[in-house]
């Protein structure tokens, strides 16, 4: 089924960006926003995209963590 929004140029725009550098279309985002919006959302689909996600990352901290003073900052 087609669906028809109206949206601010430059809204669409960002969130192209925002699809682009998650690797994914718009209409991905979209589809799956509604998707698990109505429920239909697989756990193992998640569960897939966030390790992907994870494994693209890096996560080099090379040792270094958080110490107290720096977790109870306030900006």
């Amino acid at each position: 089924m087609n669906l028809t929004l109206s949206v601010k140029e430059d809204v669409v725009e960002r969130a192209r960006k925002a699809a682009r550098a998650r690797g994914t279309s718009l209409n991905q985002l979209v589809r799956r926003y509604l998707e698990e919006l109505s429920g239909l959302g697989e756990p193992e689909d998640e569960i897939r995209e966030l390790r992907e996600l994870s494994a693209a990352g890096g996560g080099r901290s090379r040792g270094w963590r958080f110490d107290r003073d720096e977790i109870h900052a306030r900006s």
